[in-house]
Order: structure tokens, then C-alpha cells, then sequence
């Protein structure tokens, strides 16, 4: 079904509001605020969408046409694979459907807090409880193109997901250990997690590797949130981690780095200086450069290359304040070019502890040097992480080797 206008909300809190109007015409996608949204003071992209009445129109070249805002409640990868495959089995043709379509399907669902009508997502029956290794096997599957028995399952508890590995969102209850279907609400005592499996070229441990990485980011004082393995039934591990958008069943607004400074993740020329910049604007402090500072510092002497825009984030309050996220998708990666994909200081292909104390040095960070060195001696004790999350001493060795060249 082909639309030309689209109503944004916004959950904040208790309340649902209404925010504005995405419109189409032609190729161009024009958005106007409702003035009663504009009235409330809550500016939910404050760099590059103007806040105020008047009708602003995206870039054609970039995001399908969408303000990045918009453009962040799409799914990629895998939830785009999934709604993909969900439209053909349907009858829809996925390349004929435009952003606002896409929206829709997206429709009360999507990452943080932005909701969209009309809503073209419908809910099926879903398992009330999860087996762990029959979605992993079935992720598989869709990755490698075959016919499966669950897609329907994986659009309803994926779909809406970003991100090139599969996953799936779904409630989780500390103290009785079980899993259900967690889309929206949840009954009392479950929170909203996010439980990831092995994409086609990842390695066999690859949850556990990304397991230490967490310990380790914990321990260096990155702010993660709630994670742990999970075991299927065949004891095979699955790396989960509570949802930062949700406090309990209340939605939170989050705009990546990518969408709030409308930078193309996978062409990107943001520097680790950038989003410190737009961190300082959005938060008012300067804490929010050492928070920074101190993730840069991990990604590169920890090797995680894959530090694209989209895997950082902001989130918004109800009382309108904004604050740097907390950390995700942390791995040991070298990225689909070899280098980190967000510059530090200027360099991608071997950033040391140099480009970091210049990058500290430029926003005036007077402890930059202490944090370097704290999350460099925290890194160089990969071994323990490694040893808690259960690695094998060859995955272990493997990392070790690449983590003593970064200096």
C-alpha cells in the first residue's frame, strides 16, 4: 500500500504525543511539528532538524529522503533482511516500497520512543517461551536465504532491529530465568532484553567473546547495561543484554550519532572529536567528553574496529535532558576495511595512545591522560575476561596477539 502521509508520535514517560507530519511528494519527504509539540519545549533532534513550525525537507542523497531522527526507526541489516522477507511472503515487492511504507511497517515498535501511523505491523502468535537454539538455527537459515519455518516469529520478535547480526527482543525475568515474546508490555517482573546469534562469518564463541568484551568495557568504567549468556538447550551460548530505550514497559527516546549529526555509517568522516562535540551540545558538560574519550580509548586498544556512528547513542528524558547512552555492541572486530571506521584525531588505520591524548588535548580533557592509561591497563588484562566468559585458549590467544600491537 502506497501512502503519502505519515503521523509521527512520540512515547515520552505516561504519555503519547503528537509530534508532526511526514509527507511525500515526488521524491522529496517534507516533515512540519504540530505547534502544540513545538509548545512542550521537547527538541527530539536538536542539530539538524529545526524546531519549529515551518516545512522542512530532507536530503534526497541521504537517508532515503528522511531527517535522521525518522531515519534511526528504520531497522537495517537483519530487521530489514526480515521485513524483506516477511514482504515477499506476502506478496509485496520490497524494492517497490518507499521510507514511509517502511515506517509504517516499523509502526509502534521501533528502537526508542517515535511511533508511526498508520501502523501496517500486525500481531501474530507468538511461542510464550523460547528456544534459544531453534531461533538460531533459524537465523541461519534466513541469512543463508533458504525457506524457514519461523519467519513469522523472527519479523514479530526482529523486525524492528538494527544491526548486521541476528537477534531478537524479547522479556527476560531474573529470578525465574525464563524468556517470553517482549515486543511492548510485559507482565510484571520481566525486562526488556535483547538476545543476539551468530551471524554466517562470525566465530562458534562469538557470544562469549563479546561477553569478556562487556566485563572488560564494565571494568574499564564504560556504563553498560545489564548483560549476560544465555544457554540454549544444547548448551550452546547466546550473548543478551537488557534494552536501554525501555524502563520497565516506558519507552525512551534514542537518536544515534549517525541520525542526530546525519552521517552515513557506511561512508562515514566523523572523527571520535565529533561525537564528543555533539555530546558536549546535547548534554552541557563537560563529562560527557570523558565519556568519550574513555570509549574511544577502548575500542582501540581493545581492537574493536567496527565503532561506526550508528553505534553510538544518545537518550532523552522527560524532562527534555539528554544524555550520552550506555555502551553496545562492543567486540573484537577489524571492520569490512581494516580500519575504525569513526577517525581518532584524524587517524583510522592504527590510532595509538597519541591520537587519543591529541584528541583530549583539543577539547581541553584534564584527565585525559589518566583515563588512556586506565583503560589501556584494563585491556591488558584480556586474559581474565577471556577466562570468566568461558573463552577458548585459542580465541584467547588469538585476541591477545592483536591486543599487544595497540599502543
Amino acid at each position: 500500500m502506497k501512502i503519502k502521509r505519515l503521523k509521527v508520535g512520540l512515547h515520552l514517560g505516561d504519555e503519547k504525543m503528537d509530534v508532526g507530519e511526514l509527507i511525500q511528494e515526488g521524491k522529496d519527504i517534507h516533515f512540519r511539528y504540530h505547534a502544540t509539540f513545538i509548545a512542550k519545549g521537547i527538541n527530539i533532534s536538536p542539530i539538524k532538524l529545526p524546531f519549529n513550525t515551518e516545512i522542512h525537507t530532507g536530503d534526497v542523497a541521504l537517508f532515503d529522503g528522511l531527517f535522521g531522527v525518522f531515519h534511526d526507526s528504520l531497522p537495517d541489516g537483519w530487521g530489514r533482511l526480515l521485513i524483506d522477507r516477511k514482504l515477499t511472503d506476502i506478496g509485496v515487492n520490497p524494492f517497490g516500497i518507499g521510507a514511509l511504507e517502511r515506517l509504517a511497517y516499523v509502526g509502534n515498535s521501533g528502537k526508542g520512543a517515535l511511533v508511526y501511523e498508520p501502523d501496517f505491523r500486525e500481531d501474530s502468535e507468538v511461542p510464550n517461551s523460547i528456544n534459544l537454539d531453534v531461533f538460531a538455527s533459524q537465523t541461519m537459515h534466513v541469512l543463508e536465504g533458504s525457506s524457514v519455518q519461523l519467519v513469522e516469529e523472527l519479523y514479530q520478535l526482529g523486525g524492528s532491529s538494527g544491526g548486521a547480526r541476528p537477534k531478537i527482543n524479547v522479556g527476560y525475568n531474573v529470578l525465574t530465568d525464563q524468556l517470553i515474546f517482549g515486543e511492548n508490555n510485559l507482565p510484571e517482573g520481566y525486562a526488556h532484553w535483547i538476545v543476539k546469534f551468530p551471524a554466517q562469518n562470525d566465530r562458534v564463541d562469538i557470544a562469549q567473546i563479546e561477553f569478556a568484551y562487556a566485563l572488560m568495557a564494565r571494568e574499564c568504567g564504560i556504563e553498560m547495561a545489564e548483560f549476560k549468556l544465555f544457554e540454549g538447550r544444547s548448551g550452546k551460548k547466546y550473548f543478551g543484554t537488557q534494552r536501554f530505550d525501555r524502563v520497565g514497559n516506558t519507552k525512551i527516546h534514542m537518536h544515534s550519532a549517525s541520525g542526530i549529526m546525519h552521517d552515513d555509517f557506511r561512508y562515514s568522516q566523523l572523527d571520535y572529536g565529533h561525537i564528543m562535540d555533539g555530546a558536549f551540545k546535547l548534554e552541557h558538560h563537560v563529562k560527557a567528553y570523558e565519556k568519550v574519550l574513555r570509549l574511544a580509548a577502548f575500542n582501540v586498544f581493545s581492537h574493536n574496529r567496527d565503532d561506526h556512528s550508528k553505534n553510538f547513542s544518545f537518550l532523552l528524558d522527560v524532562d527534555g535532558n539528554w544524555k550520552f547512552s550506555p555502551a553496545y555492541d562492543l567486540t573484537f572486530s577489524s571492520s569490512s576495511h581494516g580500519q575504525h571506521s569513526t577517525l581518532v584525531a584524524g587517524e583510522g588505520q592504527n590510532p595509538t595512545s597519541k591520537n587519543l591524548l591529541e584528541l583530549g588535548q583539543i577539547f581541553d580533557v584534564k584527565n585525559a591522560i589518566e583515563i588512556i592509561e586506565e583503560v589501556k591497563n584494563k585491556v591488558a588484562q584480556w586474559p581474565k575476561f577471556a577466562k570468566q566468559a568461558g573463552l577458548s585458549s585459542g580465541t584467547e590467544r588469538m585476541i591477545s596477539n592483536e591486543l599487544l600491537k595497540r599502543k
